[in-house]
């Protein structure tokens, strides 16, 4: 008998480790058909125009031209650019992680008059596009004098109707009991949003801003109608011009200036990776 249930427990082993690779094999494949876009974007930016336009396709660069990087700051205002979309993106996370997890918290906690009314209302915005009120927008913001400047760029995207509903998620699935303990003590309610809520909500607020960073950062249509000079324009306005640069696409300056705009998104993955996939797999199962 011991020696039956030792081949029992090794063949089951030896079931569980060959599932095992078959999943991780699968999971390599999937991460090579992910990542190749990446790598085929790295590839165009050093290659030369003759190379990318070559058929059939070549896989490594007859000659690396790195004069692609150089020809992007010639055609377009790279750094101011990248400091609008750093500043522009700044701006909204902020405000957002403020505004929104207050109403997120009023909405959530506080009894008020009116309030369902009113998060109705706020949950109407997630229903109409964009698109629906850009003009009103457009000239609220020319009649207080911010076309074409940074907070006439980030206005619209301070608050958030989804961001707030993130938040109002959350702090509902907080116990109770806390904020009776915290009154108990004397706390009054913003007390106890900042001093007892805000520090338990850091996983929504990690998501709320990751969803903020990446929107904003790659935020268009309204950076491309409200902002006119090239030197105030975000990175996101800064490539969509190139594309038509003179009349002519040069499609290995486009990839590498692409490249170099995404490299800060990248860099701030990698370097906080394990707070970014947190967030992400937190607002997954919210």
């Amino acid at each position: 008998m011991p020696i039956n249930n030792m081949q029992t427990r090794n063949a089951r082993g030896g079931s569980i480790a060959g599932h095992n690779r078959g999943a991780h094999v699968v999971l390599i494949i999937g991460s090579l058909l992910m990542i190749f876009p990446f790598l085929w974007q790295v590839k165009m930016s050093i290659s030369t125009e003759a190379d990318i336009m070559s058929i059939p396709p070549t896989l490594w660069p007859s000659s690396f031209e790195w004069n692609n990087f150089a020809e992007v700051f010639t055609r377009v205002p790279f750094l101011s650019q990248f400091w609008v979309s750093l500043a522009v993106t700044v701006l909204r996370t902020l405000a957002q992680l403020i505004l929104c997890s207050m109403a997120g918290y009023a909405f959530a906690r506080m009894h008020f008059r009116f309030k369902g009314i009113l998060l109705a209302v706020l949950l109407s915005i997630l229903m109409v596009p964009t698109q629906v009120y850009l003009i009103p927008q457009y000239q609220i913001v020319q009649s207080v004098g911010l076309l074409d400047t940074i907070a006439g760029i980030a206005a619209p995207g301070l608050f958030s109707a989804f961001g707030t509903f993130l938040m109002m998620q959350f702090f509902k699935a907080m116990p109770a009991e806390l904020e009776q303990a915290a009154r108990l003590d004397g706390c009054n309610s913003w007390q106890i949003f900042t001093r007892v809520m805000m520090p338990l909500a850091k996983p929504g607020l990690i998501s709320l801003a990751i969803i903020t960073v990446l929107a904003s950062w790659n935020d268009l249509l309204w950076p491309l109608v409200v902002a006119s000079s090239p030197d105030n324009m975000p990175l996101s306005v800064g490539l969509a011009t190139l594309q038509g640069y003179q009349g002519s696409v040069d499609t290995g300056v486009l990839m590498a200036a692409s490249l170099m705009a995404m490299a800060p998104i990248l860099i701030v993955f990698v370097a906080l990776q394990r707070r970014v996939v947190e967030g992400i797999a937190f607002a997954g199962l919210k």
